[in-house]
């Protein structure tokens, strides 16, 4: 029987606790719903992904500079950005069990329901699987489009009228319960500055990174030097209130963005969006997500937000399901033009060349690091076969990381605790780590063992030292996906390995 997409995403979360990349957040007291901690493994991840994005998009470009905004800003930031007033989900509760959910995925599984009749007509029995799923996907993408045209009108989206026409409320999909009429809910994180907690205090956690970079455009022009087109980058946490946390790491409460603001004239505004849509989409195929899962979806203008000219998806197939990694948007002059009126300041730009004055379009990709670190959780996962130290084929799991990402790069074992062994591999981990480079150290167990131990890891190379390493001063180095062995100077091993992970 075929692996379903439900036991694939078991095993990632297993593996992924088993071995230190992810828990769940205060799990001694039962856990915090929609919130994570990253593990020694995780964290290296995370950084990884971290560091290889703000390297190729700010330190290998002349036109970005970087920006570490505040999370809590002056509310008016959000009330100028409009987070204030529109920044809701329509909130549903089970009458019966009293659960909460947003309304529009509570419709959404209605709507699928009601459009399986877009199932092809004769589809072959093992294709009926993933037909069913890419008609469910458009009903989804159908529905999501009609609640953005319905706008503030959201008691609607919990009744079947406009896909059945029976007029029955939807129900609970716990226990079967009618739902209540839609609400709004603001998903910003309030809090209060200071000593008094009253309305004068109020302040929020940022939902989004995007505002500090608007807030800081002129100071950051002002004293960078910068000319357009140029672009501001920020890496940081954001912190939405959820109604519904789900699918593990890819919706919660708390979350890192890493965003960029190119700001541009208008006449270049279509230009440089399409320029980003594409570079965006080939960084993560350049780190691996190189599957037919990972695509870019163009928005209809149907699907557009109301600031926006254009925009785009870097969609990929999750075991949950399609869904999105990053969004590229041509905000126009939108965000500037707001935080102008809301502040009072001066928030054009001046072309010496042209003696134009205006206000920039922006071009904003945006992607999320946790998401990212799951569509690369779930791409690394393999199962295969590996000789074990008798040359017999095992089944093994394997995490087939970019190099660039994999938390640990090279994992250095002596053959055995004794003749010398362990300290030739001592120097060899001394040096990779005094290098730069993240190793690890191990010499505990059969070398079969260890070296299952690191393919679950995903550490792409391991170095052993063995008898003949005491004779000519060579190791074995095995590699992670070919399995092949090579023997190369002790001395050599960590140049060679930092070669091959650039």
């Amino acid at each position: 029987m075929s692996e379903t997409h439900e036991q694939l995403m078991e095993k990632i979360v297993a593996l992924s606790k088993r071995r230190g990349f992810i828990f769940q957040s205060s799990e001694i007291y039962g856990g915090i719903n929609g919130f994570w901690d990253y593990g020694p493994l995780g964290v290296e991840l995370k950084r990884n992904i971290k560091d290889v994005w703000w390297h190729d998009m700010v330190r290998r470009r002349n036109d970005m500079v970087g920006l570490d905004s505040a999370i809590i800003m002056n509310p008016k930031v959000w009330e100028a950005s409009g987070h204030v007033v529109s920044f809701n989900d329509p909130l549903v509760d089970c009458t019966g069990c009293r659960a909460r959910y947003r309304a529009d995925q509570i419709f959404t599984v209605v709507a699928a329901e009601a459009d399986n009749e877009l199932l092809a007509a004769g589809v072959e029995a093992n294709d009926e699987q993933h037909a069913r799923e890419q008609a469910t996907a458009a009903a989804n993408s159908k529905t999501r489009r009609r609640i953005k045209q319905r706008g503030d009108d959201l008691s609607w989206a919990v009744f079947r009228a406009d896909q059945g026409g029976d007029g029955r409320p939807a129900l609970c999909p716990n226990c079967n319960a009618e739902l209540t009429a839609a609400r709004k809910f603001n998903m910003m994180f309030k809090t209060f500055v200071g000593a008094m907690e009253d309305s004068s205090a109020v302040a929020y956690l940022r939902p989004e990174t995007a505002q500090g970079i608007f807030a800081n455009y002129k100071n950051v022009l002002d004293t960078s030097r910068m000319r357009l087109p140029f672009g501001i980058a920020q890496i940081g946490k954001s912190f939405r209130n959820e109604i519904n946390p789900r699918n593990y790491i890819f919706r919660s409460r708390e979350f890192e963005q890493m965003e960029i603001e190119f700001f541009c004239h208008a006449s270049g505004a279509d230009q440089w969006y399409r320029y980003w849509r594409d570079a965006r989409f080939q960084w993560y195929v350049d780190l691996g997500l190189t599957s037919s899962k990972l695509r870019l979806r163009d928005h209809d203008q149907d699907e557009l937000a109301h600031y926006a000219a254009s925009c785009a998806d870097v969609e990929y197939e999750f075991p949950f399901g399609v869904s999105e990694l990053e969004g590229v948007a041509n905000r126009t002059d939108y965000d500037l033009s707001r935080h102008q009126e809301f502040s009072g300041r001066d928030m054009s730009y001046y072309d010496d060349q042209t003696k134009e004055r205006f206000i920039p379009y922006v071009i904003e990709p945006s992607g999320g690091v946790d998401r990212a670190a799951l569509a690369f959780l779930c791409e690394a996962y393999t199962e295969d076969q590996a000789p074990d130290e008798h040359g017999n084929p095992q089944p093994r799991t394997v995490m087939k990381f970019h190099p660039r990402l994999a938390p640990i790069k090279l994992a250095v074992f002596p053959l055995v605790k004794r003749e010398g062994m362990p300290e030739l591999a001592q120097r060899i981990y001394d040096e990779a780590t005094g290098s730069g480079l993240s190793a690890f150290y191990d010499e505990k167990g059969a070398v079969g063992r260890r070296y299952r131990r690191q393919d679950e890891a995903g550490t792409p190379f391991c170095a052993t030292v063995d008898g003949q390493s005491l004779e000519d001063n060579t190791v074995t180095v095995r590699d992670r996906d070919t399995l092949e062995q090579i023997r190369l100077p002790a001395d050599e091993v960590v140049s060679w390995v930092a070669e091959r992970i650039r």
